[in-house]
């Protein structure tokens, strides 16, 4: 039996790899940018984890979460364990439905408006009665597309570019802007459904915040620091949301406002960390993740 890691971007996933190799876990590299499936055909044995990415498009893989919605359904039907399943990967690839989720556990996020049609869109962005506001596709991921739009002209300008890049599923987001206390957010890395550890990023620089080290500015600028002790009445019902919802590894990234209000915006279930942030605390959080598959594979060995 292995590990069977499904994913579209080997550079994000060799440092999982690494830490399975460390603790001499044996895995199997599933790269789903394309394939084939054989739905009646019976899965090889072993644990399933799907690290599918809704930025996948943005590395020419436009394809890569459908098949591997195909991929999951498939081992799901035979019964396999899928960490990560069906219902991971709808919310990955789908941001009203995020905000849908968190809502229906008492987790406030910013106020935002899905539309399909130019004329549509702008009209979300008046009905939103708040400038400036973001501009984001519903398929989006590591921050791609997200755009601060600070007059209605300059959205109907942005819509009527023919360079612009349209939405995957063809909404828009249309979203209140969060004032922030301080040009931060705060990502909270959960893995077996439970609070690893909080990382604050500087925003400042952008909002492309992908915490992975293949993601790092150039200059060496650092924009990750993992926050000693932190605790909020938040994460526990980030714990009951990823719970109800059959997710085990994942990030949420919230944002505080001047009163100190928590809106939190991102749930990433395909998550990645940053080993110069994590050097400095002594922590690494694909070793975690590795010390769970490995856990969990010797699970069903065993049963």
């Amino acid at each position: 039996m292995k590990i069977h890691v499904l994913h579209e971007n080997e550079a994000w996933t060799e440092p999982l790899f690494r830490e399975l190799s460390a603790r001499e876990l044996p895995y199997e590299n599933w790269h789903l940018d394309a394939g084939r499936i054989d739905p009646l055909a019976p899965p090889p044995k072993g644990i399933f984890y799907n690290r599918m990415s809704a930025s996948s498009h943005t590395r020419d893989h436009r394809f890569a979460p459908e098949l591997t919605g195909q991929v999951l359904r498939w081992l799901e039907s035979f019964d396999r364990r899928v960490i990560n399943g069906t219902g991971a990967l709808r919310l990955e690839i789908d941001k009203l439905a995020q905000y849908a989720t968190l809502e229906s556990h008492g987790i406030q996020t910013p106020r935002t408006i899905g539309a399909a049609g130019r004329e549509h869109v702008i009209q979300a962005a008046r009905d939103l009665r708040q400038l400036p506001f973001i501009l984001k596709p519903n398929r989006g991921g590591a921050g791609a597309g997200v755009q601060l739009i600070e007059t209605i002209a300059q959205l109907a300008a942005l819509l009527d570019d023919p360079v612009t890049e349209q939405p995957l599923d063809g909404l828009w987001l249309v979203q209140k802007y969060v004032r922030a206390s301080e040009p931060a957010i705060t990502r909270c890395e959960f893995i077996g459904g439970q609070f690893l550890y909080a990382v604050r990023v500087n925003t400042s620089l952008g909002f492309e915040l992908c915490p992975a080290d293949a993601c790092d500015l150039p200059d060496g600028r650092e924009r990750f620091g993992i926050l000693q002790n932190f605790d909020d009445p938040v994460l526990a019902k980030y714990s009951a949301c990823l719970a109800a919802n059959g997710i085990e590894v994942a990030a949420i990234e919230f944002i505080r406002d001047a009163e100190g209000e928590i809106y939190s915006y991102d749930l990433n279930t395909n998550t990645n960390y940053n080993g110069r942030a994590e050097a400095k605390m002594n922590v690494s959080g694909m070793g975690a993740l590795a010390d769970y598959l490995g856990q969990e594979l010797l699970k069903i060995r065993d049963a």
